[in-house]
């Protein structure tokens, strides 16, 4: 049984692999991109130490262009991560083999996160299995899992090399003339997985 799975190289993605892998899985990790930056290249890093298939799959400039207007407009990301997250998934069911799609949303997540009648209308259009392996666990509970699995870096969006959506997102707003932390939150951390941690 193959999946098709959203992946960053952060903590979260990493773990819900992981955990697909347990539950008998064959895992094919999928990273988004606009081809703006290579970034993605973070994210392939981190599937190869962790042993992983990993493919880049391009998304058109034109949900980015739309995404950016979004965070501009609201003054925040939320809406903007929201439409990326829900195309980028869609871009991945609509693939011809995909039967199974998952990412590493979980539990206390507000953006991205699809809620359940925006998850059953994801399965229904592509006729596709959507699998949350974090759905019911807590931050807490992610962290004790990935500390004991990864060694992982930790440091503040604007500093950290990461593959995931707000990369791109943030360079285009550089692109048009705005900060990107006229938007985005000044003290934001996220992870970016370097390897398994030795036992």
């Amino acid at each position: 049984m193959k999946v098709y799975h959203l992946y960053s190289g952060g903590k979260d993605s990493s773990l819900a692999a992981w955990i697909l892998t347990r539950l008998g899985y064959e895992v094919r990790l999928v990273t988004v991109s606009f081809g703006l930056l290579d970034n993605w290249r973070y994210a392939r890093e981190a599937a190869q130490t962790l042993g992983f298939e990993h493919e880049v799959l391009y998304l058109p400039r034109g949900v980015l262009e739309k995404a950016a207007e979004m965070a501009i407009k609201d003054g925040h990301p939320n809406n903007a991560i929201q439409f990326i997250h829900e195309k980028a998934l869609e871009a991945i069911a609509s693939m011809p083999e995909v039967e199974r799609v998952s990412d590493g949303t979980r539990r206390d997540d507000r953006v991205p996160f699809l809620d359940l009648p925006k998850a059953r209308s994801l399965e229904d259009r592509f006729g596709v299995a959507y699998i949350r392996p974090l759905l019911g666990l807590g931050y807490k509970t992610i962290r004790e899992l990935t500390e004991g699995l990864f060694v992982v870096e930790i440091r503040e969006s604007e500093e950290l090399q990461k593959a995931d959506y707000e990369v791109e997102l943030r360079h285009m707003l550089r692109e048009k003339g705005i900060d990107p932390l006229e938007i985005f939150p000044k003290r934001h951390y996220q992870s970016r997985v370097l390897g398994w941690r030795e036992k």
